[in-house]
């Protein structure tokens, strides 16, 4: 297991030898960390709380598929820092899992939008998903992205309450064509709570 931090910076990066050694190792402790950190909402679409660790294992995975030296070291950091938690957020990929094409095609036109529709529910309280407003998630024509990245900021009670395991926290997308709510097991508040200092 890597040692979670607010940020993700060049001093956290290996050489692909070291870690090529620990790969398999560290492999087996990403999955398990990762269990907990999923959730189905409604019926195709996914959401998976990122972590610095995971974050981390996917800026080594790509530097390991392309090579790129030190220049994409810096582009990859730049590329996901901003799925890191920085102690006071939480930050998720949001999927809409499809596999038949005219299907895909045909429900991701109709959730145009969707992007702005999320939230993460604190003990009653709604925290919205805040997406990246320099990616255009709905083109022109209304049709959404099939996967969307957000952070949820909170607050010291917001954060102090997701701590609290008597909380109920939700994850809700309210859409008019995709209204559905999730809510997160004890496991899955604890991990996530691990993410904010």
């Amino acid at each position: 297991m890597i040692t979670a931090k607010p940020a993700l910076v060049r001093d956290d990066i290996l050489s692909n030898d070291e870690f090529m050694a620990r790969r398999k190792e560290l492999q087996q402790a990403l999955r398990a960390h990762k269990a907990d950190r999923r959730l189905d909402i409604g019926p195709f679409t996914s959401v998976y709380f990122e972590s610095y660790f995971t974050m981390w294992w996917q800026v080594h995975e790509m530097l390991r598929v392309e090579q790129g030296g030190e220049e994409q070291i810096a582009e990859e950091l730049t590329a996901y820092a901003t799925l890191v938690p920085n102690g006071r957020s939480l930050c998720a990929t949001m999927m809409i899992e499809i596999d038949e094409p005219v299907r895909r095609a045909r429900e991701l036109s109709r959730l145009g939008g969707i992007e702005h529709t999320v939230s993460l529910v604190i003990g009653g309280e709604a925290v919205r998903g805040e997406s990246d407003d320099d990616l255009d998630r709905t083109n022109a024509d209304g049709k959404a992205s099939a996967v969307h990245f957000f952070v949820f900021n909170l607050t010291d009670d917001q954060a102090a309450a997701l701590k609290d395991p008597a909380t109920d926290v939700q994850y809700r997308i309210s859409h008019e064509n995709y209204n559905h709510t999730t809510g997160l097991s004890a496991a899955a508040k604890a991990s996530l709570a691990a993410d904010l200092t």
